[in-house]
């Protein structure tokens, strides 16, 4: 039998951050096209967050412009008249142009309306991005600085990699952030891993099928994670001791029921085991030694909130002026950007499997954390920003790209295609572009059970 554990409080908090940031994003992606498309003086006859076949949430005419929100969590839209979009109204294409119709428009004003979004789109990335750096500044944990070692994945292991290694540097480069080790090794092709491993320096060659190997299980496991040890921090309302002692702010935990949890993934293993059953817990407390009999939940926690990594590391942080974040996080975007392609790159190259990669709505929403969490929030919302950018400038019909190919083969050979030719563009790009959001939902559903 297979059950599906859900924990509903998380997906609820991941859930309203997706929701807002995507919100966000397509409210003004859509903008892009509406302002020039005013500006212009063309009529915009529907302005929607997320599509609305059959029904609308919420819908209210203002003007010439019903603005609502539509059922479909996939996008968004704005009907712009005498334009073939997604909604697939053809009427006004059997009439004459009208003078407040894109279509009657001069070229260059339609590809302005057309890019619109995909500008928008860039220039949030940036601002945010901007905003990030001014206000958080940077922080980063350097490799070497990881004292007691990674815990390895199967995978890390396979390669080489033991428990409490610490990785040094790929391919003789020093790796200065940690957490910048997975993207490097699927997006950079490195050949050797130098890990420090008690007082020798070992270095491991790395295999060519690591990039899709890392591709397959980065929705399940990290590929290698912190080892850290398990220090309390706080004691929640929920901790249940049974006599005696109690838990204290600062107890280091060292065995649980004479089983070593020296580490954190230790400690979370061995808790999970003991569901619901009395336990017997030795810390060290200052000096000394202490014994602390509790209970584990049914859910497999003692109530203790440990104290973090950030905490227990030396981390490297700057803070930067306004002026000082202008560029630096502008070059955060362009290098997000690069990232991006690159992962791309590694697909049609073969280096990745797309099963392994392509995600639907509820990959993207996993990705938010279980916990508001504001710097993550804008980090994610700004890469999803010229992710978007990115994907919608593709030139694939129903896509802003696709539309913006036609406009710009009509201005270099001043023949403009058929309206015929559009409608029938319009229905295989949104075929092909609905046919891999299936296909991607049906991936995410099936991990999900898998």
């Amino acid at each position: 039998m297979y059950t599906l554990a859900i924990d509903f409080a998380s997906v609820g908090v991941k859930t309203a951050q997706f929701i807002l940031s995507f919100s966000i994003l397509v409210v003004l992606h859509e903008l892009g096209h509406f302002i020039p498309a005013r500006l212009f003086k063309t009529r915009v006859e529907k302005f929607y967050l997320f599509f609305n076949p059959g029904f609308s949430l919420w819908k209210k005419k203002i003007g010439e412009t019903e603005y609502g929100i539509g059922w479909i969590p996939f996008g968004g839209y704005v009907k712009i008249a005498g334009m073939i979009d997604e909604s697939m109204d053809t009427d006004q294409l059997n009439k004459a142009p009208e003078s407040w119709e894109l279509r009657s428009k001069p070229a260059y004003q339609r590809l302005i309306v057309m890019l619109g979004g995909v500008i928008v789109n860039v220039v949030l990335a940036i601002v945010i991005f901007i905003g990030i750096v001014w206000y958080w500044g940077e922080e980063y944990l350097p490799a070497k600085n990881v004292t007691y070692g990674v815990h390895a994945s199967a995978l890390a292991k396979s390669v080489g990699i033991q428990e409490g290694d610490i990785i040094v540097s790929l391919d003789q480069k020093e790796l200065e952030n940690f957490d910048a080790l997975e993207s490097k090794l699927v997006l950079e092709n490195h050949k050797t891993m130098e890990v420090k491993r008690g007082g020798s320096m070992v270095t491991l060659n790395l295999p060519d099928t690591l990039s899709s190997a890392l591709a397959k299980i980065k929705k399940t496991v990290p590929f290698v994670s912190l080892r850290f040890p398990v220090i309390v921090d706080s004691v929640g309302k929920t901790a249940v001791t049974l006599e005696g002692t109690q838990f204290n702010k600062g107890d280091t935990l060292l065995f649980i029921n004479n089983q070593s949890v020296q580490f954190c993934h230790d400690f979370e293993e061995i808790k999970k085991k003991l569901a619901d059953k009395n336990i017997i817990v030795i810390a060290k407390r200052g000096d000394d030694t202490v014994t602390v009999k509790a209970k584990v939940s049914s859910a497999g926690q003692l109530g203790l909130f440990l104290k973090l990594p950030n905490s227990i590391f030396t981390t490297v942080h700057t803070d930067y002026s306004f002026f000082e974040a202008v560029p630096i996080g502008t070059k955060r975007c362009f290098t997000t950007l690069d990232n991006y392609v690159q992962g791309i790159k590694q697909i049609f190259t073969g280096k990745v499997n797309p099963n392994d990669s392509l995600g639907s709505l509820i990959s993207i929403g996993n990705t938010f954390s279980a916990q508001w969490d504001w710097y993550k929030f804008w980090s994610l919302t700004a890469i999803f920003s010229i992710i978007l950018a990115f994907m919608n400038v593709l030139p694939i019909p129903a896509l802003d790209g696709g539309h913006a190919l036609f406009i710009l083969f009509e201005m270099i050979t001043g023949r403009k295609p058929s309206d015929k030719f559009m409608e029938y563009a319009q229905v295989v790009g949104m075929v092909l572009m609905f046919g891999l959001m299936f296909y991607a939902l049906g991936l995410d559903v099936w991990r999900l059970f898998k």
